[in-house]
């Protein structure tokens, strides 16, 4: 009997492509609320956003050349 099989790498797999998504939702939402509350650009959070899409689309663009 194996300890992890592939169910569990499955709903890992699931569990932090939600995770991810919703942390930079709410990134996203910090920043539109201090660009439109306070009239300031949050270039931290901006940073983290552009980081986490720049990320996502150089693996995808690794995983369509390899695979």
């Amino acid at each position: 009997m194996t300890l992890l099989d592939e169910r569990f790498l499955t709903h890992r797999l699931r569990a932090t492509s939600i995770a991810s998504v919703a942390g930079g939702l709410l990134c996203g939402g910090f920043f539109l609320f201090h660009y439109f509350a306070d009239h300031q650009w949050r270039w931290d959070l901006f940073s983290i956003i552009l980081t986490m899409a720049i990320v996502k689309q150089g693996f995808m663009l690794y995983y369509r050349l390899t695979d």
